[in-house]
């Protein structure tokens, strides 16, 4: 039924969902927020919906194994055929109940026919103060990933580097597809967090996690069968920060020529046993792509220090 606003799931956080370290990370929950996400877009359009953007994203808190979670997808804002949602992770330890906010991010979602064309939504108006305070960020938001992106679109990547760079690569699995018959962006965006994870865990020879990430940038769908391929590399490193650019691309494996799908840049912070911050060795690129890359990050820093709030925005 169209014309839902919000959406909540809710579940216990499993063994399987820990990462090696014991404790969820950010690749699962970003698993978990872009279904609640789709679930709410799809509610309010009557349509199937793609993800196009998953951003601003402070990770605060880890979930841990056996916490209650609870995940809220909100509408706040529409386009023509785009909606916009706010996903709110929170989680409680269910014999205390005393309850955290793990992050809390916007995500852009693209509503699509049944000839998998854009089709319009139904507009949304807000209608108490924490809705149209979103609705105006979410407005704010969309003209800072527009600078973003043409700051992205003069950066090259190529193998003219020093940096620490891995690349993984597989087989998308039928197990990875979506309710629309194409690989889940969740999914995505879980690879992506592992390939920065260890490129950061690699540079600093210890212990790193996710605390941001700037946005995910999805540009065409992948589709089960194709050949992934997944590019991290180091471009900045501050204090005890480490600035992680991750490339995905794909395509048919008989072929040679892989399209780029998705990117995203990731803070992580280099942590010493008992998780308190430990500075890493600084990265001093010295080719000139690797100079530039720095340069890069050092601008998408600034432009998103304009953004102002970090702290979930409760309601």
């Amino acid at each position: 039924m169209s014309g839902q606003k919000s959406v909540t799931l809710r579940f216990l956080a499993a063994p399987m969902d820990a990462n090696v370290r014991g404790y969820v990370g950010g690749g699962k929950i970003l698993e978990w927020i872009d279904k609640a996400g789709y679930a709410a877009a799809a509610a309010w359009s009557g349509h199937y919906c793609v993800t196009g953007y998953v951003g601003n994203i402070h990770l605060h808190r880890v979930v841990n194994v056996g916490d209650m979670v609870e995940v809220e997808a909100r509408v706040v804002y529409t386009g023509r055929t785009s909606l916009q949602v706010v996903c709110t992770v929170t989680s409680y330890n269910p014999r205390d109940e005393v309850r955290v906010t793990n992050t809390q991010c916007l995500l852009v979602f693209v509503a699509m026919d049944s000839d998998g064309k854009p089709t319009p939504v139904p507009p949304f108006e807000p209608e108490d103060d924490w809705e149209r305070e979103e609705n105006e960020r979410a407005q704010i938001l969309t003209a800072v990933r527009r600078e973003v992106d043409d700051a992205m679109a003069l950066q090259v990547y190529s193998d003219a580097t020093e940096t620490c760079r891995e690349t993984l690569r597989f087989l998308a699995a039928p197990t990875d597809v979506n309710w629309g018959g194409k690989v889940h962006g969740g999914y995505v965006m879980h690879w992506i967090m592992t390939a920065g994870k260890l490129i950061a865990e690699r540079y600093f020879h210890g212990h790193a996690r996710a605390t941001y990430a700037g946005g995910f940038r999805f540009y065409r769908p992948m589709y089960i069968g194709d050949l992934v391929e997944v590019d991290a590399r180091l471009i900045y490193t501050d204090g005890a920060e480490m600035h992680v650019s991750v490339w995905v691309r794909s395509g048919d494996p008989r072929g040679t020529d892989l399209q780029t799908t998705t990117h995203c840049t990731i803070v992580y912070t280099a942590l010493d046993e008992d998780d308190h911050e430990v500075t890493v060795r600084p990265w001093v690129p010295r080719l000139p792509e690797d100079r530039a890359l720095e340069r890069h990050a050092v601008d998408l820093i600034e432009i998103r220090s304009r953004l102002g709030r970090s702290e979930p925005h409760e309601h």
